[in-house]
């Protein structure tokens, strides 16, 4: 079959006849793929819906059986608490795939595709406590009608909306109040429209998201703890609203995250790491992992923004660490994990990493050796490679030509010594021996562990990502495991969030109360600008000092 230039016609509106009926079948393709999607959407946020109410009702289920016939012990009280946390993983993944269906109608709707919407059936809150101080914001009225632009204008009613909110020790209910007037000219009756609000037809402000998000995520405290606090200042707010808030709270801000992510894969040498992290599944916890990419110039004298981006997995396997770092081209430091050496292969695109060993890592055998049986040999390699550390202390914080010519001079005769005393003394040693398996692995990955040597941006060490996953292992005491996987994405994102604002001295809390503020109205090609390092720039500024005093 001729399916050449030859195939077409020669008649021009034969041309054009076969163009229309071209474009009408792509456009008929293209909605039915929007209305495919859409109706995707909706499936998944009727069946998360679905997962909330039925983890909903096994909580207060468990709770009427432990009123009635349970004993008040500290198991019984450790299961009611996995039931909340189970239960508040699953509104908040049910609060993410709605918000997610409703982006898929819209774009189906403008398409001109009709889609009927999904709306979770959620419980009629009560009306906020009256006893609650209000603070009452009116929203400018209009000067002029704007119908027919006449300047009479009479009240005649208002709408109020109350919302959740909190200042440091106080809860208040804030109203904001937009008048209506009518037109003394037409008649005409105009309101101002509703501002801005972080969660659309909730009763949360963003001081009261911002505290919700960094208590969890930053003091790793969980909700059920949350709400009991709050139950004692006198405020009662479910878990499973909480949840809620924590769903609406991880879309508004997943933007940033991959903003990032970008920064990070941008720069010339990355630290990555990973550690453990128990996670809820089918009747039992599994071990997940946090990894960790970081960029940190500053040892080399690098005046971009620090920043860390961590990602959750359900294993360890390498293509985790390949994914991750599929569009990074440059330095990894990183431990000795096979998951990494794809990304060292020859020929390997967008470009190559190069390798760089952590010596931290390769001298914690030989200080436990050192330590616990006063192994000569230990000790005496533990002493060659802390003048080795010694050595770099004095260079950090310099630019990397600085740093590469004070290691020719200063280091590499230490490290070339280093090299030539391990070659000998495993010689002398026992394969099976402690010191042999640790010697053995230094001098397996030589090229690695000195290329620090002759490029003035490497570190000696991996360190910078070990103190990022760090905080992960600090949290796991308090809340013990993740609920499921979507949890463990929305706690990457949000470790994300606030470990990066406080490796560039932001404070996490303050930074999510603005952002979360102002983020829905400002411009997505200014998303930028609302990064923890450029907020604080910002609010360095003389003028931004001015307004807050």
């Amino acid at each position: 079959m001729n399916t050449g230039i030859e195939a077409l016609p020669d008649d021009i509106e034969a041309l054009k006849a076969l163009l229309i009926a071209e474009r009408y079948t792509v456009l008929i393709a293209r909605e039915a793929l929007l209305e495919a999607e859409a109706l995707a959407a909706i499936a998944q946020a009727q069946v998360a819906d679905a997962h909330a109410i039925i983890e909903d009702l096994k909580l207060r289920i468990a709770k009427a059986r432990q009123d009635k016939w349970g004993q008040s012990s500290e198991r019984h009280k450790q299961l009611l608490d996995q039931l909340e946390m189970q239960l508040e993983d699953v509104v908040a993944t049910a609060t993410e795939d709605e918000l997610a269906a409703e982006i898929a109608v819209a774009k189906a709707s403008a398409a001109g595709v009709p889609v009927v919407p999904f709306t979770r059936k959620k419980p009629t809150r009560a009306p906020l406590s009256a006893d609650l101080p209000r603070h009452r914001v009116v929203v400018p009225a209009p000067e002029s009608c704007p119908c027919c632009h006449g300047a009479e204008l009479k009240k005649i009613g208002e709408t109020i909306t109350e919302s959740r909110e909190v200042v440091p020790r106080q809860w208040i209910v804030v109203q904001t109040v937009r008048e209506k007037f009518i037109c003394k000219a037409c008649e005409t009756i105009t309101q101002p429209p509703a501002p801005f609000h972080p969660i659309p037809r909730a009763s949360a402000g963003p001081n009261l998201l911002a505290m919700v998000l960094f208590n969890k995520f930053g003091l790793h405290q969980p909700l059920n703890r949350q709400s009991e606090t709050y139950a004692a200042e006198g405020m009662s707010i479910s878990v499973s609203t909480l949840a809620d808030y924590v769903g609406h709270g991880t879309v508004l801000l997943r933007g940033l995250v991959d903003l990032i992510e970008a920064h990070i894969l941008a720069g010339e040498r990355i630290h990555h790491d990973d550690t453990t992290v128990p996670v809820m599944a089918a009747g039992k916890t599994i071990t997940g992992r946090i990894w960790a990419s970081v960029r940190d110039d500053r040892p080399f004298g690098g005046t971009d923004p620090p920043a860390v981006c961590y990602y959750y997995t359900r294993d360890r396997t390498g293509a985790h660490p390949q994914r991750q770092l599929a569009r990074y081209a440059g330095i990894l430091q990183a431990d000795a994990y096979s998951g990494y050496d794809a990304l060292y292969a020859a020929g390997r695109k967008p470009g190559p990493i190069l390798e760089a060993a952590c010596w931290a890592h390769a001298r914690r055998p030989f200080f436990k050796e050192a330590r616990l049986s006063q192994a000569p040999l230990a000790v005496d390699i533990v002493t060659r490679m802390d003048a080795i550390f010694a050595a770099e202390r004095v260079i950090w914080g310099r630019n990397a030509s600085e740093r590469l010519a004070a290691r020719q001079v200063h280091v590499a005769p230490l490290v070339a010594e280093l090299e030539q005393f391990l070659r000998q003394q495993y010689g002398r040693l026992s394969r099976k021996g402690d010191l042999a398996k640790a010697i053995n692995y230094m001098l397996a990955r030589w090229d690695s562990f000195a290329r620090f040597v002759s490029d003035g941006r490497i570190c000696m060490t991996n360190n910078a990502a070990e103190r990022r996953v760090r905080t992960v292992a600090v949290g796991r005491r308090n809340w013990t495991f993740c609920g499921s996987d979507r949890g463990g994405d929305r706690a990457a994102a949000m470790y994300t969030l606030i470990q990066t604002c406080r490796l560039n001295d932001v404070d996490p809390h303050a930074w999510l109360r603005d952002v979360i503020a102002q983020i829905s109205d400002h411009p997505q090609t200014r998303l930028h600008e609302l990064l923890p390092w450029e907020w604080k720039a910002r609010q360095q500024r003389p003028e931004a000092i001015a307004q807050a005093a």
